[in-house]
């Protein structure tokens, strides 16, 4: 078994603390990663506090794992010992459905825990372990399920990519966003500012909504041609029927129809953000100009990929505040209160 050493929830109320755990031995196809990086996610938190009811302790979170590869299995051909690499969302799926056949392994139609996609943390593999994250100094991942990362980027500022990076990034290339259209960003955090700087990379005109006058600055410095405060009534009456596509990054219950008539006929409005309370909306707004209204979560392995070389060849990396582990626990309050800007990053080399 490999030994590893990581910082896990016990249960939904007490704080992430030191916890000493085995992993599996490398079988066939699978890479063992040391962690250099491992990026904080939203989700760490709702998952960990069991926001979504769903959680199995004790718990070690993280899914933005970059770290470098120490030992493969006898049947591994992407990857030898040294190479850096990156672990995201998911490790593993049925590989037989046709979403996974189409590569587009995280809309796997098995189901989770029977089969079917295997979360990074907190849900049970083919082989019966619970799954634990990048809260700690390895992982041990199939070699499909893993990622190359190229040395030119900052190593820490591409941990996000692994899910806030390509949960922006899918929605916006499946939706063809480029040059000519006029694009909304909903929301500047951790994934808003990364849809912030695919969109402009893309070459869209790209207006970001936001609640806060605050962010007006700093959303024009990452990209933005335009701001609009999503509160003020009449600068939204201004953008009515005038977007090509919306992606919505928000996870916190916000008015959606304002965005939804802000789309002329035929556009689309993307929900990567997953609020917990189900958003209403007046169905007529999308009956009357034909709108479409869709949702999208990470993206395939091959997307992944592409999206980290797309980022070599444009120096595009996550904003970030490192951080060393024992300061989990604050981040977690940080982000809680959209205090960072605009994603913790813990480097797992660092201790305390």
């Amino acid at each position: 078994m490999t030994q590893s050493q990581g910082w896990a929830a016990q249960n939904a109320t007490t704080p992430l603390a030191p916890y000493s755990f085995t992993r599996r031995d490398p079988q066939a196809h699978d890479v063992v990663v040391d962690i250099d990086y491992c990026g904080v996610c939203h989700s760490d938190i709702h998952s960990t506090r069991n926001e979504w009811k769903n959680a199995i302790y004790p718990m070690v979170p993280g899914h933005e794992i970059i770290g470098h590869v120490t030992a493969i299995g006898s049947a591994v051909t992407k990857f030898k010992v040294g190479d850096l690499v990156g672990v995201g969302v998911i490790v593993d799926s049925c590989r037989t459905c046709s979403s996974c056949k189409a590569g587009e392994e995280q809309y796997c139609e098995v189901g989770m825990t029977t089969g079917g996609i295997t979360l990074t943390y907190g849900a049970y593999d083919k082989y019966g372990e619970l799954t634990q994250g990048g809260y700690s100094t390895n992982i041990v991942a199939d070699e499909h399920f893993v990622h190359r990362v190229s040395p030119k980027l900052n190593p820490a500022g591409v941990a996000p990519l692994l899910c806030a990076g390509i949960t922006t990034y899918s929605p916006l290339r499946h939706w063809n966003v480029g040059p000519n259209m006029k694009v909304g960003v909903v929301g500047l955090g951790g994934l808003g500012h990364m849809a912030l700087k695919f969109a402009h990379s893309f070459g869209a005109h790209v207006v970001q909504f936001t609640t806060s006058e605050s962010k007006i600055a700093d959303a024009k410095r990452l990209g933005a041609d335009e701001v609009v405060i999503s509160k003020d009534t009449d600068a939204m009456k201004k953008q009515e029927n005038t977007f090509d596509f919306i992606l919505d990054t928000v996870s916190a219950p916000h008015p959606i129809d304002p965005l939804i008539t802000a789309l002329k006929r035929d556009a689309t409005y993307t929900q990567v953000g997953l609020p917990d309370t189900p958003p209403v909306i007046f169905t007529g707004n999308l009956l009357f100009k034909r709108r479409n209204m869709s949702g999208s979560i990470i993206g395939g392995m091959a997307e992944t990929q592409e999206m980290l070389d797309y980022c070599a060849e444009k120096g595009i990396t996550s904003d970030i505040e490192m951080i060393g582990i024992g300061q989990i626990n604050e981040a977690f309050e940080r982000v809680v209160k959209a205090d960072v800007k605009y994603r913790f990053v813990i480097d797992m080399k660092a201790g305390k």
